[in-house]
């Protein structure tokens, strides 16, 4: 039987060949043998054999319904056309030959029931020719390629893994979702699309430039960035008083052209064990465009009530290198983005001088904030290239280069206050903060094959991120009249160089299919640079009023610039460390239906030793639209340079007397003798230990549904310190030679944790018939954070009666970010026109409060700081209620390349929950914990061409 099928094809294969390419067939076939560039992703075995037809000239006959319910491999590289129809037949009982000259028949086993097949139901796969026979006319129309199941890249070593076959789970956002969601960077893109990821906007001081992402409640610097595959560096600005991300520095994803990007794969699982430190939450791998394609975009808006007219440019454009598909794909974007300035709350208290008839005119300006968004103009760039060298190996090279410059206001200072020179500015000041970030990333490898199926990658990365900070409309208090208002601040620098080798193959083991091993070592070194400010943005001038003047005979509050002081010459200088490490992987199907993944890794690093981390998966498919799924892993994250050495001051509220009051606080380098002193030791890396389980469903081929539960327990979790005040604390640091500061903050090991959470997304493609398709997701994730262990407060700091993490901090991880999420989104379809409505609910947020205030029963400050029937002293935190924020995009292609859209983030252009009156006493009205931000909605229109 099996020879007569052979035969039908044959037969039909020489009434479709020239007798002379069937006598040609009698020899070798050249075409067979020739090497070609072969790039064809997991799909329906006809369509895959229609891609291989078309990437190398030779033509396919096959049976169709023989291979309609068979999925293709993954196959990418450098192969001869018989080598690449061999994976793709790995594993199937079809067997193939020659049928003539550049025709391969292809089979079916002889045991298979010939009463539903005939001779009719063969197709023809080959390359768009003239001439050539349509596949149409013999055989039913062929099913589109499903671009809808891309190969996934992260968090697996093998080639052929998608999004419904993933062994943990994954998010895949495409070029679809980057072009409809409307948003205007890649870091607000994930915070909008992936429900178990939060964008943080509350940052304060130095740090707000950088805004980070926290994926199932833990923190930016615990999720790990790729770009390409390859590590993305850290940025060097360390948050203090950033609240939610205090004490981090993760990378910042602003400074990536998202033009530049064709996809984006988020991890929702821990991979320490794949891929080192940082990835305890997950891993977001940023895959650049690689095609020659090109097109430009020019978007234009505003918000509805505060400024922040913003204006970005897009342009890209990919150009082929050579005749064997080499190529470089280049990018840049830039940004013009004002201010925004959001209304805010009097400012309480004496404002002038005591007697200053002024503090009576009910006219009084007292409305000084300037809450809102930086200002921001920046420019980023970025290519991705690559070269074939030889038969099987290609170089290939990526980088991205920005400049910004990002400035916006601190917090106001009345003109009696003593952070104030009344002479300089009588009507009081607000800081004002630059923040200059020059960065860069640049890749440089080879990889390909380089023999008997062992593939290599070898790669080395340079980084760096530089921030330069100045500050005007600024002062030293401390010097008096004397003080300038322009500071430069100094200067922090972060490098790091990273060195990979990777092999992988896949290897016939008698298992239900091939074993995938992949094996590497990597090498990376990093390194932390602090420059000095000027002596004027830190030194302590002594300045004390003269008589006859407002507080005469009183030493001034504040030593260097307010707002942000100077890098300190004692706090400068250069460190490095360097690490090694080596991992194995295993992934493979032990009988059909039944997959694992193994991996374990080895790090050596030279300041705090080693650490073994290991990771197994499971993937059980008893019956095909229904998996489980579930994984364990160990993760571990090294402390960075930032936290360790570290030493800035900024201008925060401390509390002195039952009363906040804006004084210099430092970050405390944890080997300096002042956090010595104070009970600080070396820090030593995380630990993490992460389980999770879930479902897969798919009822239907346009329906998938995934249900994932995760539980995440971190051991000597990294924290930064509550704000140390006080006389033990000042005591120290005087000791140590630090002198005019309030207060002290500390890295350290001082807390264990356990996350637990649910993350549900499902996604349904519906056919309209004439009203065209329409994309429907539904997706949310339900997260809580508690503290399982907290050290003991060290002596030197519970002589004073401080914690090291208190109910703020404590706060700020188990309540500062929404307990819940949920979104719904619907992108609509038809012809030239698109519609993207979506609706994203964040649960409720609680901001604890770091001291106990004196209040009335409708939380307005009392007058008289004594307690008694009508004014009462406790914690007044803030709760930021569930809100519901909708996001629409509509657009209409005018014409080939050309297409015109109008949207609105935060369409219904909603705020926050206002503070309560007694935690306004600073001019701020709505509460920064918001991840959607204090600014209301956004309105745009964007002009896309194509080309």
């Amino acid at each position: 039987m099996r020879a007569i099928h052979a035969l039908t094809g044959l037969c039909l294969a020489s009434c479709l060949v020239p007798s002379s390419q069937a006598f040609a067939a009698a020899k070798q076939d050249l075409a067979l043998t020739q090497r070609h560039k072969f790039d064809i992703h997991v799909q329906p075995l006809s369509s895959a054999l229609r891609q291989l037809s078309t990437q190398s000239g030779v033509r396919i006959l096959f049976p169709y319904d023989e291979v309609a319910a068979i999925r293709s491999r993954r196959i990418q590289g450098w192969l001869s056309t018989q080598e690449a129809l061999g994976r793709l037949l790995a594993g199937t009982d079809l067997k193939m030959e020659q049928a003539g000259a550049g025709v391969i028949a292809l089979a079916a086993p002889a045991n298979r029931s010939a009463a539903r097949r005939s001779p009719l139901s063969l197709q023809f796969a080959q390359a768009g020719t003239a001439g050539s026979v349509a596949p149409a006319a013999l055989a039913p129309a062929p099913e589109p390629i499903e671009d809808s199941t891309p190969i996934i890249v992260t968090g697996t070593r093998a080639t052929n893994r998608t999004v419904a076959d993933s062994l943990a789970p994954i998010d895949v956002l495409g070029t679809k979702d980057l072009e409809a969601s409307g948003k205007q960077s890649v870091r607000d893109l994930l915070g909008t699309l992936v429900p178990s990821i939060n964008v943080s906007n509350n940052g304060a001081g130095a740090s707000w430039a950088v805004r980070t992402l926290s994926l199932r409640g833990l923190g930016g610097d615990q999720l790990l960035v790729l770009v390409n595959g390859k590590r993305r560096h850290n940025s060097a600005t360390l948050f203090i008083n950033g609240s939610v991300q205090n004490g981090q520095s993760p990378p910042d994803l602003d400074l990536i052209p998202g033009n530049a990007i064709q996809r984006i794969e988020v991890l929702r699982d821990g991979a320490s064990a794949q891929y080192g430190s940082d990835a305890i939450a997950g891993v977001v791998n940023i895959i650049l465009k690689n095609d020659t394609a090109g097109g430009a975009a020019l978007t234009l808006g505003t918000t509805m009530d505060n400024g922040g007219e913003q204006g970005r440019w897009q342009l890209d454009n990919g150009f082929a290198i050579g005749p064997d598909g080499g190529y470089i794909h280049l990018a840049a974007d830039g940004v013009l983005q004002a201010g925004t300035i959001v209304k805010g709350s009097p400012i309480a208290g004496t404002y002038y001088p005591t007697g200053d008839p002024r503090n009576d005119n009910p006219a009084l300006d007292r409305y000084r904030g300037k809450a809102g968004q930086p200002e921001v103009i920046g420019g980023n760039v970025s290519y991705d290239a690559m070269l074939p060298i030889g038969g099987s190996v290609e170089a290939y090279s990526f980088g991205t280069y920005s400049k910004r410059h990002a400035a916006g206001w601190l917090t106001y200072r009345t003109p009696a206050a003593l952070n104030n020179i009344i002479e300089i500015y009588p009507e009081g000041y607000i800081p004002r903060i630059h923040v200059y970030d020059e960065d860069f990333q640049y890749a440089l490898g080879v990889r390909g094959e380089i023999g008997g199926g062992v593939h290599f990658d070898l790669s080395s990365t340079y980084s760096q991120n530089e921030v330069k900070y100045k500050q005007t409309t600024s002062l030293n208090p401390s010097m008096g009249t004397a003080s300038p208002t322009n500071f430069y601040l100094g200067k922090i620098r972060f490098d790091e160089w990273t060195n990979n080798l990777d092999f992988s193959k896949e290897l016939d083991v008698g298992l239900a299919g091939p074993l995938s091993v992949a094996v590497g070592a990597e090498y990376k070194k990093n390194k932390f640079m602090i420059g000095a400010g000027d002596p004027e943005s830190y030194i302590d001038g002594k300045y004390v009023s003269p008589p006859g003047a407002w507080l005469a005979g009183r030493q001034r509050t504040g030593v260097g610039a307010q707002g942000v002081t100077g890098f300190v010459p004692e706090g400068t200088g250069s460190w490095s460390r360097s690490n090694w490490s080596a991992y194995l992987n295993l992934e493979g199907t032990i009988v059909e239906g039944l997959e694992f993944g193994l991996a374990g890794r080895h790090e050596d690093y030279t300041d705090f030793g080693t650490t073994d981390t290991g990771k197994a998966s499971l993937r059980i498919e008893p019956m095909r639209g229904f998996a489980i799924r579930g994984t364990a892993s160990t993760g571990f994250r090294a402390p960075t340079l930032q936290q360790q050495h570290y030493a800035s001051s900024s201008t925060i509220g401390v509390i002195q007397n039952g009363v906040s009051v804006l004084l210099p606080v430092q970050a405390l380098p944890v080997e300096g003798a002042a956090a010595k002193a104070l009970g600080a030791v070396p820090l030593k890396p995380e630990k993490s230990v992460n389980f999770s389980a879930g479902v897969v469903l798919t009822p239907a081929p346009n329906l998938n549904i995934t249900v994932d539960a995760y539980q995440i327990k971190i051991k000597d979790r990294i924290l930064l310190s509550e704000t140390l005040s006080g006389p033990v604390v000042i005591n120290a640091l005087e000791a140590a030679g630090i002198y005019g500061i309030a207060g002290g903050l500390i890295f350290s090991n001082a807390a264990d944790t356990r996350t637990r959470g649910l993350d549900i997304v499902g996604t349904y493609r519906a056919g309209l018939g004439d009203m065209g398709l329409a994309t429907i997701s539904l997706s949310a994730n339900f997260n809580k954070t508690i503290f399982t262990h907290i050290d003991p407060v060290p002596g030197p700091i519970a002589a004073s009666g401080l914690a090291l993490i208190g109910r703020t901090k404590q706060g700020d991880l188990t309540e500062g970010t929404p307990r819940n999420k949920f979104i719904a989104n619907i992108l609509w379809e038809k012809d030239d026109f698109n519609m993207n409505l979506r609706a994203t609910r964040f649960g409720k947020i609680t901001q604890r409060a770091n001291a106990t205030a004196f209040h009335t029963a409708d939380f307005t400050a009392c007058a008289v700081n004594v307690v008694s029937p009508v004014c009462f002293r406790d914690f007044v935190d803030e709760e930021l209620k569930p809100k519901v924020i909708v996001d629409l995009e509509i657009g209409y292609k005018l014409t080939k390349g050309i297409k015109l859209s109008v949207g609105a983030n935060n369409l219904l252009n909603t705020y926050p929950n206002k503070l309560k009156p007694v935690n306004q006493f600073v001019g701020f009205l709505y509460n920064s914990y918001a991840p959607y931000g204090i600014s209301g909605g956004f309105y745009y229109g964007r002009l896309n061409l194509e080309f």
